[in-house]
């Protein structure tokens, strides 16, 4: 029987009915962060095999502002006093993304023969939608941007999540991620409701980016450091924020070739491996100079996407408002000057 709707909107829900059936499945087996890597393995399985899906953002906005209200109830009076610290870490992230940028540039066209507009945007390690429209805007190739993206944040959290859980004797919880035990009442809902509202539509009048994550999390942890409320989203709701997000990493190949998807994803592999083995490297410096654990320097400098990855530090009880909060860093300062020092070498070639 058919549903009674358009096909877009079948599209829509059978890429959450997909994504919640892989996330269950994951989580019955036990795996790391079974509900969005669940999600992001069978929706992206459905999409290369040709089963039409679609991108749900009003959807992902709605949960990724709960991730971000989430994320800022991590700020606590007491990171006031690791700020010197973090100053430190940000100095190492603004030349880390200087350096991969400009190896990974050189892979993307020596190794996949991509034209320098298109490897520079693809190489920028964040800012997916910023990148994919400044490199068009730019004369890129839009496809190929948004492929080495989207399958740069499609690798990266797959390694990372195994490797925590393998290697680095990290043990998530069973319901596959960590939240504050704290009794949450009636007035602090509605101050988290109104963190969300407030911080996504602030955020989004500013036109910053990853407004629908970014506002709210400021907003929440405006609330926390100022001791307004202690208390957070229910595990079960940021449970199906993991759905939506990994859902919509597998819902980003839907209608391309499987052999242009296949080989963006080998050419991913080898970016990503780039960008992690100096993703290492900054974490054992961070951990040196700026007196921060390396297993939180190297998330914070991984080459994921800021849900994702913030996704993965809460779910790892690694400190998240130091995870996100680097991202947030980082995809400022590419967002900000990736487009500039483009024009800018353009002009002087």
């Amino acid at each position: 029987m058919q549903l009674p709707f358009s096909p877009e909107i079948r599209a829509r829900i059978l890429c959450l009915l997909l994504g919640t059936i892989g996330g269950f499945v994951f989580y019955l087996l036990h795996l790391p962060l079974p509900w969005m890597m669940g999600a992001m393995t069978v929706t992206t399985v459905a999409a290369v095999s040709g089963v039409r899906i679609a991108l749900m953002p009003r959807v992902r906005m709605i949960f990724v502002a709960v991730l971000g209200i989430m994320l800022g109830s991590a700020f606590t009076p007491l990171i006031i006093g690791h700020l010197q610290f973090w100053a430190i870490s940000f100095a190492w992230l603004a030349l880390y993304v200087i350096v991969t940028t400009y190896i990974v540039r050189i892979y993307y066209i020596r190794v996949a023969g991509y034209d320098p507009v298109t490897a520079y945007f693809a190489a920028a390690p964040g800012g997916l939608s910023e990148m994919i429209m400044a490199g068009s805007a730019f004369g890129g190739d839009e496809a190929r941007i948004s492929l080495a993206h989207g399958s740069r944040i499609l690798v990266s959290v797959f390694v990372l999540s195994f490797a925590y859980r393998w290697f680095g004797g990290y043990a998530p919880p069973s319901s596959g991620l960590t939240t504050h035990a704290v009794p949450i009442e009636w007035i602090d809902v509605l101050w988290l409701l109104g963190a969300g509202f407030a911080g996504y539509f602030g955020a989004r009048l500013l036109r910053m980016p990853a407004h629908a994550l970014v506002g709210p999390m400021i907003a929440s942890a405006a609330l926390h450091v100022l001791g307004v409320t202690a208390s957070t989203p229910p595990a079960e709701l940021i449970a199906v924020a993991q759905i939506v997000v990994g859902s919509m990493i597998g819902a980003r190949f839907t209608g391309l070739p499987l052999r242009l998807v296949v080989r963006g994803i080998i050419l991913a592999i080898g970016a990503t491996a780039v960008l992690l083995t100096v993703a290492v490297g900054f974490g054992l410096i961070v951990e040196a100079t700026a007196a921060m654990p390396f297993g939180s320097a190297l998330l914070a400098f991984a080459p994921g996407g800021l849900a994702e990855m913030s996704l993965i530090a809460l779910a790892l009880g690694v400190d998240s408002a130091y995870v996100s909060s680097h991202h947030v860093v980082r995809i400022f300062m590419i967002v900000v000057a990736a487009p500039l020092v483009f024009r800018l070498w353009g002009t002087k070639r």
